[in-house]
C-alpha cells in the first residue's frame, strides 16, 4: 500500500466542502464522502482481511448473536493511511460532535486534535484500538448496532466501501435507522460505491423541532448479501476497554 504522508492525507480529506457535509449530518444524520479512496487502496485494504499481524481481535458475528459474517480489530500501530485518515477525519467531524452535544445539553466538548481525545479515552481505560475490517459473503448481514465500547464515544463514525457493488457482490445495503420520541423508526439507505465513504451518528443526535432541539436514537447494519464478497473498512474515534 502507498504511504502517503499525515500532511497529504490531510490535504485530501480538507478538499470536501465540509459545510455542505454537516449539513446532511443534521439532516439525515449521515453524509456520504464521494471517493475518498482509491480503487488501488481499496484492494489493498481489503487483502489485509486474512493476514492476523495486523489485528488484535477477530469475531465471528454469528457466535455472538451480531448477524453473519466476521470482522478483525486492527492493532497499534495503525497502517499509516488508516491512521493518517482516521486523524484528519476527526479534525473535520469535532466541530460538528461539539455542535450536536451543545444542541442536546451534554456537557462534554471534543478537543480540535484526535491525539488529545486519545489521551482522555486512555485515561478512562479505554486503550484498545477499534478501527476494524469487516468481509461478508453470501447471506451475511449486519444486525442493527452501535459502536459503543466504554463510557467515552464520539458520537459520528466512518465507514468505507472497499468493494464494488454489482461487480464484487449484490445486496448488502448500508442501512440506518432512527428513533423518535413517541413516532415510529425511520430507516435511511445509504448507496455507496467503491473508495466512498458514509460519516454517520454513533448512537443520538439532536433534531430541531418546533419547541426546540430533541434527541433521536440511532443504529445501522447492513442487508443480507445476494452474493460475492463485501470488505468494508471501520473508522471508530473513540478506543474500547
Amino acid at each position: 500500500m502507498s504511504n502517503p504522508t499525515p500532511a497529504d492525507t490531510m490535504q485530501r480529506v480538507a478538499r470536501y466542502d465540509w459545510q455542505a457535509l454537516a449539513s446532511d449530518l443534521d439532516a439525515h444524520g449521515c453524509a456520504v464522502i464521494e471517493k475518498l479512496l482509491s480503487p488501488q487502496e481499496c484492494e489493498t485494504f481489503a487483502a489485509l482481511y486474512p493476514d492476523e499481524e495486523h489485528f488484535r481481535s477477530h469475531v465471528v458475528m454469528a457466535r455472538h448473536g451480531f448477524g453473519k459474517g466476521e470482522y478483525r480489530y486492527f492493532r497499534y500501530p495503525l497502517p499509516g493511511l488508516l491512521d493518517g485518515l482516521r486523524t484528519a477525519l476527526y479534525q473535520r467531524l469535532a466541530p460538528a460532535a461539539n455542535e450536536w452535544n451543545e444542541r442536546m445539553g451534554d456537557k462534554t466538548r471534543y478537543p480540535a486534535e484526535h491525539q488529545d481525545y486519545l489521551g482522555i479515552c486512555h485515561a478512562a481505560g479505554q486503550t484498545r484500538p477499534t478501527p476494524l475490517l469487516l468481509q461478508y459473503g453470501p447471506g451475511d448481514f449486519n444486525a442493527l448496532h452501535q459502536d459503543l465500547y466504554g463510557d467515552l464515544a464520539f458520537p459520528i463514525q466512518v465507514a468505507i466501501l472497499l468493494s464494488e457493488p454489482g461487480r464484487d457482490f449484490t445486496g448488502g445495503e448500508f442501512v440506518l435507522t432512527e428513533q423518535r420520541p413517541r413516532m415510529q423508526s425511520r430507516a435511511e439507505v445509504v448507496p455507496l460505491r467503491q473508495g466512498d465513504a458514509v460519516a454517520f451518528a454513533v448512537h443520538n443526535r439532536p433534531v430541531q423541532g418546533t419547541k426546540g432541539n430533541y434527541r433521536v436514537n440511532l443504529r445501522h447494519g447492513v442487508s443480507r448479501l445476494r452474493s460475492g464478497r463485501r470488505h468494508t473498512l471501520g473508522i471508530i474515534f473513540h478506543d474500547a476497554r
